[in-house]
């Protein structure tokens, strides 16, 4: 599998994109605004606040796995891996819909960048 250049490609953008968007949402709607602390947390805005920036960090490191990775294996367990992620990320946006969060115009933010995400993301895993 030839050595693609990460930064050419759009998927690889897009979850970029997706991390970005995703920390400035965090940062403006937790309560405890130390991000890398939002663990400790005992508030469920906060645990799912800190779901939501792992699992957008993991998906441009899982695209790179796979970019990388000369098996097969590794490769299908990745994108099977990114898919979970994706749904969970739409969960987490219900989440923290039912825990009264009252900007829901930036959750909808979120989603539309996660659509735009998955398109690309479609198109990325035929090319594997």
């Amino acid at each position: 599998m030839p050595n693609r250049n990460l930064n050419t490609l759009p998927v690889y953008r897009k979850a970029l994109d997706l991390c970005s968007i995703s920390r400035e949402i965090v940062s403006y709607i937790t309560y405890n605004k130390d991000l890398l602390h939002l663990y400790k947390s005992q508030s469920h805005r906060d645990i799912i606040a800190d779901s939501l920036l792992t699992d957008t960090i993991l998906i441009p490191q899982k695209i790179e796995l796979a970019e990388r990775s000369d098996s097969y294996l590794i490769r299908i367990s990745t994108i099977h891996h990114i898919n979970i992620i994706s749904k969970n990320i739409l969960s987490y946006c219900r989440g923290l819909e039912m825990d009264g969060l009252k900007e829901k115009e930036y959750l909808n933010l979120l989603r539309e960048e996660l659509k735009i995400f998955r398109k690309t993301y479609r198109i990325w895993k035929r090319s594997l």
